[in-house]
């Protein structure tokens, strides 16, 4: 059972992670707001000669360095997560047309936004390690004893106002993310997971689906 499921969670990360680039380029090309991390992305590339996907990836490792006074833990996911996904989101942009028409553009960011969270699901639920992101606001959370929901909000207020203050892309999109992204993830998480169950001494295996987390 465990190498039947190993079989399916490696195939689903890398899926997972791929279709994240792929959703970021579609939401970009919309050009109707990007997601907080990606506003900043293209705020610094404004000012560097380097590629969104590469500028992903050295910002995803600047991430896992505050990790370490935070006591994150990385996993092979987390490592996976920052080194493809900015790659696969310079794949998107070379199959992804730009575009003038609004409505379009309004199309590419409600099929960016609904592949980015499917493919959320697919790599959390693969359970190989959350994501550099998501570790760090985790990780703040237990640090400073502030809701998730604060730590997060605060993550990206900060990173949206860098990069707008850096000429990243902020407009309604950016808030239709802020909104939608939380309610998509969730939905596709229950899809997608896989359960891993622990085997305590003495005892049968737990339970690790989302919907069974809580606190």
């Amino acid at each position: 059972m465990r190498g039947r499921r190993l079989r399916r969670r490696v195939p689903q990360l890398l899926i997972g992670l791929f279709l994240y680039g792929i959703g970021i380029a579609f939401i970009i090309r919309g050009v109707i707001g990007a997601a907080p991390w990606d506003v900043l992305s293209q705020g610094i590339a404004t000012h560097i000669p380097l590629t969104f996907g590469t500028i992903t990836v050295i910002v995803s490792g600047i991430v896992l360095l505050m990790w370490i006074p935070l006591r994150q833990r990385l996993g092979i996911g987390t490592v996976l997560n920052a080194l493809l996904v900015g790659p696969a989101a310079d794949v998107g942009f070379l199959l992804i047309p730009v575009v003038d028409a609004l409505w379009v553009r309004i199309l590419f960011f409600a099929v960016g936004l609904t592949i980015l969270a499917a493919a959320t699901g697919l790599y959390i639920g693969a359970r190989f390690g959350p994501g550099p992101r998501d570790g760090l606001m985790t990780g703040l959370h237990t640090v400073t004893g502030r809701p998730i929901w604060v730590v997060r909000t605060a993550l990206e207020v900060t990173v949206v106002l860098i990069g707008w203050l850096l000429g990243g892309d902020v407009g309604v999109g950016t808030l239709a993310f802020a909104l939608l992204v939380g309610p998509l993830c969730q939905f596709f998480m229950r899809v997608f997971d896989v359960e891993v169950p622990t085997a305590p001494p003495g005892g049968e295996g737990q339970d690790l689906r989302p919907d069974a987390v809580t606190g």
